[in-house]
């Protein structure tokens, strides 16, 4: 019985109008009683008779939750045995559905602390348990479907955009006739990270056509696609990665650049502690010189620099918040220590 949290949906039937708790009419779906729930992150975290699970609305296909039902039960048959496996209904079904035909989704859940981006021992151990992670997606026996694979081109094609976006953010600023100290700003650091941005574009448009080696030494694989510190949570008993929706098969070590980036950043891009984490991942998973050069391009593209430029294009230009010329101004602040990191493991 649901005891908290309700939400209530109307149907007409003979006449009469049949009130139904939405909840409850998705939840006895499963084979489960539930004790007691409390809303968290958009979803619903259910006590029940066989523990924590999650309820959360689904956006993708069917096919796609039945993919995905594969591969964390994968995971957790081979070592990664605390993960958010997708609990199937008591008709076997990866989906359960609403009277309205929206569809949600059922996943184990599991009660503990993100890791902490200020503690190296941290970091280091989402580094490892990423590694592996990668370890065992590299070999999942099922045929990856079409629209899970991203294209070889994609990230080149996307960086190619941006840095023709980042060019005309540039003529708009130059063409205004008055500019505030964002734009000021903006103006001044341009040519440094246009010069990146051309940089790494190179290099790809120079690497296209070698990276997509097939067999053990391949640099494709299974991604979480979303590897972040909020997505990796220690428990009492090791450690939980969750939230694999965004999974894809890509080159892997995106997994690893998107990581490592976010928590350099937040490091001023400190050496020692970059050259930690790149150790941590080659103890559980050596990478290739291949995988070297593609981790290298998505730490290099000034990625951030394009961000905060298209968000002020894409937001009202007579008013930039002040939050958007601090961002700048530490990014600019950060780049000589980046620089000097991007250049060492290159």
């Amino acid at each position: 019985m649901i005891e908290r949290h309700k939400k209530w949906t109307c149907d007409y039937h003979g006449g009469g109008v049949y009130v139904y708790n939405r909840e409850n009419l998705i939840l006895e779906q499963y084979p489960f009683e539930v004790k007691q729930t409390t809303k968290g992150r958009g979803a619903l975290i259910c006590d029940t008779s066989d523990g924590l699970k999650i309820l959360k609305e689904y956006k993708g296909s069917e096919g796609r939750a039945d993919f995905l039902y594969r591969l964390l039960h994968f995971l957790a048959e081979h070592g990664q045995e605390q993960i958010d496996c997708i609990v199937r209904t008591k008709e076997e079904k990866t989906l359960a559905r609403d009277i309205d035909g929206t569809a949600y989704m059922v996943r184990n859940w599991y009660e503990g602390r993100e890791c902490d981006t200020k503690s190296r021992e941290d970091i280091l151990r989402a580094i490892r348990q990423l590694a592996d992670i990668h370890n065992i997606l590299r070999t999942f026996p099922d045929e990856i479907p079409d629209y899970l694979q991203i294209q070889e081109d994609s990230l080149f094609l996307q960086n190619d955009r941006h840095t023709k976006e980042l060019k005309k953010v540039r003529n708009f600023i130059s063409n205004r006739r008055k500019k505030n100290d964002f734009e000021m700003e903006f103006l001044r650091s341009f040519d440094l990270f246009y010069m990146e941005a051309q940089s790494v574009v190179a290099l790809q448009k120079e690497l296209q056509g070698y990276e997509g080696l097939d067999g053990d030494h391949g640099i494709y694989g299974i991604c979480h696609g979303d590897y972040n510190q909020h997505n990796v949570v220690f428990l009492r008993q090791g450690i939980t990665v969750l939230n694999f929706e965004k999974a894809s098969y890509d080159v892997q070590v995106a997994d690893l650049g998107n990581f490592m980036r976010k928590i350099l950043e937040k490091h001023n891009w400190n050496m020692g502690l970059g050259m930690d984490m790149l150790k941590a991942y080659n103890m559980v998973r050596k990478l290739s010189h291949q995988e070297m050069e593609q981790l290298y391009i998505r730490l290099a593209y000034p990625e951030k620099f394009w961000k905060i430029a298209n968000y002020y294009y894409n937001t009202s230009k007579a008013w930039v918040c002040g939050r958007n010329l601090e961002k700048l101004e530490k990014l600019i602040m950060q780049n000589e220590e980046r620089e000097n990191f991007l250049h060492l493991i290159r």
